[in-house]
């Protein structure tokens, strides 16, 4: 009999521990997960800094995670379910594939936890044919970007240049968009020839590497646009190892303090500046209000700005 009191009282301790242990993650404050493509990248460094301040100011626990690399897709997808098991309230993300992405994002949908799209669309018929609702989109326009980086070729070479671009991911809709805004503004100017155009995988060593090739095939290239700062940064080291510093004008994306300080000496001539910190903070706020009901525009858009020598300050 005492032994099988013992065994009795031990049994209501250790239920009583269960009950009251707390299970991950809880709180009174409501949980947003945000997924960005990689934490390796000042860009997402920035727009994490935004989340994260958002989230104190409005009293939100803040889980963010990323993939070590952009292009680990399946990484991310395996992050998004398992940030839905673990019952997130709302979802923030920066697709790492547009298409791709949409059967994790089913699962959030499925589970009903509301959907905001940060900096890289997920691919809109992926989405309706598989039944995803996102609440908004917040970022900035991509394609926009590009023509101002085009815009800025023709007037400053005054329609004249043979020009190399460095591509993102191909199939990812960021890279994609700037690709396209600029060949639309150079597209038409007779004197403006693309000479080669290649993916660099917004990677500074692919931006290198692949430039230095460019380089070799095509020595007559004087203006390159990489539709990131990354791959610039990288092309701008080819043109120093092929001792044309000087010699030909570089136009990056995204105006990273690195690129910045490249404008400012001059090995750079221009970079369209995001505003990352923002898409962060507006990211969270957007979460925020649909968990208190409130209707959102289908585009949140965060504004561009061309950052050249003249008017370049590094953060």
């Amino acid at each position: 009999m005492r032994i099988l009191r013992l065994a009795l009282i031990l049994v209501l301790v250790v239920a009583a521990v269960s009950c009251n242990r707390a299970s991950p993650g809880s709180s009174d404050k409501p949980t947003v997960a945000l997924v960005l493509k990689t934490l390796n990248h000042p860009f997402f460094v920035d727009m994490r800094r935004g989340a994260q301040d958002a989230a104190d100011r409005l009293g939100v626990e803040l889980q963010v995670q990323a993939a070590e690399r952009e292009v680990d897709v399946e990484k991310q997808m395996q992050i998004v379910e398992n940030l839905i098991q673990t019952g997130i309230e709302a979802l923030a993300i920066t697709p790492s594939g547009s298409r791709e992405i949409v059967s994790a994002l089913v699962k959030a949908t499925d589970a009903k936890v509301p959907i905001v799209v940060v900096d890289t669309r997920v691919d809109a018929k992926a989405a309706a044919d598989a039944g995803v609702h996102t609440e908004t989109f917040v970022g900035s326009d991509n394609y926009e970007g590009g023509r101002l980086a085009g815009d800025y070729v023709v007037k400053t070479t005054g329609g004249k240049a043979r020009v190399a671009i460095l591509e993102g991911i191909p199939g990812h809709e960021t890279g994609d968009s700037r690709l396209r805004g600029f060949r639309d503004a150079v597209g038409n100017v007779a004197g403006v020839t693309i000479v080669a155009s290649q993916p660099a995988n917004w990677e500074r060593d692919q931006g290198f590497n692949v430039f230095q090739n460019m380089l070799q095939a095509h020595s007559d290239i004087d203006t390159v646009f990489a539709c990131s700062d990354l791959m610039a940064l990288g092309a701008i080291e080819a043109i120093a190892a092929a001792r044309r510093t000087g010699t030909i004008r570089v136009i990056g994306f995204d105006a990273l303090d690195d690129a910045r300080k490249a404008i400012a000496v001059g090995t750079m001539e221009a970079s369209v500046a995001q505003f990352p910190y923002e898409m962060g903070k507006v990211a969270v706020e957007s979460a925020v209000k649909v968990l208190s009901g409130e209707r959102l525009p289908p585009d949140i858009k965060v504004k561009l700005e061309l950052v050249t020598k003249d008017n370049v300050t590094a953060r």
